[in-house]
């Protein structure tokens, strides 16, 4: 390689590390997607408040990552406990719902803020949500407290929010905790209630800007707000859901689905190791394939056969009848062990009794042999006859 060309590669090479390296170090995209969950610290995740409900809540805080109908049939009776459905959306399964209003009527909570509620639960709280859809996301806004003595805490929202409220309430069951305040066209709308079930004490605290309780808000002075918005709620174990997330964790993987499972996962080791185990013995169990190996061709008949073609093709049957007599006069001295250098009677004998061809025979050959040498010209009649002679002699 010359020098040019060494050069060019080598360049080549580092613009492509120059290229890696800015990729590896320029700074990561910020991740807007709504996640709400308790892991993501991402800024639309629940990550700080989970924190902080951990730090200062002096009762249990327990996280579910199965549906409500699931987490339910667990919870005993005599616990009194609150359950935070924080989403960007709400809307629970028929069993979910039956499942919750069985739980809140026996005197337990249920506290879900969410931009859009909807379905079932909704129908049977008679709750119904609007959006102010001429802001999208950075519309400003006022959260207050329908409490004066909260006013301390009533929160501006500047960015990062969706101005959604409630536009129909059950107005017996129900007590207007906040409102949103629209600063542009000075009206409130109603986004925080109290609805009461059942003679328990039981209630629904429904809330509509899932938005304030977000690691950005968090983290953005807004911590007064959520606190008071949560200081509504009764004193009670915590229950925190991470199954009706838009972040949630779906696995995806067949793998991670089996190992996930008790009975599955037990399976899989089995087979696993029952696989290796025959893998094992049946290789020490099999004898390795013996290879077929192919004789080695006999390729002197083939030459023969060949080389006497050629001397038929072109009509040389003296030379023929030579190489013939010449091969069976060999054949005689090396079978027989008998000179050849003359064709005497006692030669002629001697041959027959040791070929086991009849006398008359054996010298009408030789005769037929001493024939052929006297003449300096042959027949293509006098080598088949020749061949044939000899070939019924080589039988015997």
């Amino acid at each position: 390689m010359d020098k040019r060309s060494k050069f060019a590669l080598y360049s080549i090479g580092f613009i492509i590390l120059l290229l890696m390296f800015a990729e590896v170090s320029k700074p990561k995209a910020i991740n807007w997607r709504d996640s709400y969950s308790a892991a993501d610290k991402i800024p639309l995740g629940c990550y700080v408040l989970f924190q902080e409900l951990q730090d200062l809540t002096n009762n249990s805080l327990e996280t579910s990552s199965k549906s409500l109908y699931e987490t339910l049939k667990q919870v005993p009776d005599s616990t009194n406990s609150t359950i935070l459905l924080i989403n960007n959306y709400i809307s629970l399964e028929s069993e979910g719902v039956d499942a919750l209003m069985e739980f809140v009527e026996k005197g337990n909570s249920v506290f879900i803020s969410a931009s859009y509620f909807y379905g079932e639960l909704a129908d049977t709280l008679n709750i119904e949500f609007d959006r102010n859809y001429e802001g999208f996301l950075k519309s400003p806004s006022h959260n207050t407290f329908s409490n004066p003595k909260l006013s301390k805490n009533n929160t501006f929202f500047k960015d990062v929010i969706e101005n959604n409220f409630i536009t129909s309430i059950d107005t017996v069951n129900s007590v207007v905790l906040g409102y949103y305040w629209d600063e542009d066209k000075e009206y409130s709308e109603v986004n925080f209630i109290k609805t009461s079930i059942g003679d328990n004490g039981g209630a629904f605290y429904i809330h509509s800007n899932p938005f304030a309780f977000t690691n950005y808000h968090m983290l953005d002075g807004k911590s007064d707000y959520v606190a008071t918005v949560l200081s509504y709620l009764p004193t009670n174990n915590i229950i925190w859901d991470n199954y009706y997330k838009s972040g949630r964790k779906i696995v995806t993987s067949p793998l991670r689905f089996i190992l996930s499972n008790d009975a599955l996962r037990w399976a899989f080791y089995i087979s696993l190791l029952s696989l290796i185990l025959f893998v094992i013995f049946k290789g020490k169990r099999t004898q390795r394939i013996i290879p077929v190996v192919e004789p080695l061709k006999n390729a002197t008949v083939d030459f023969t056969r060949t080389i006497g073609d050629l001397y038929f093709q072109h009509g040389d049957y003296s030379n023929i009848i030579n190489k013939k007599i010449t091969y069976f006069l060999e054949h005689i001295r090396s079978h027989y062990y008998l000179e050849t250098h003359e064709f005497s009677e006692r030669f002629i004998q001697n041959l027959s009794v040791k070929s086991g061809n009849a006398l008359p025979e054996t010298k009408s050959l030789i005769d037929y042999i001493t024939y052929l040498k006297s003449k300096s010209r042959h027949t293509e009649k006098e080598l088949i006859e020749l061949n044939e002679k000899i070939e019924k002699f080589l039988i015997k």
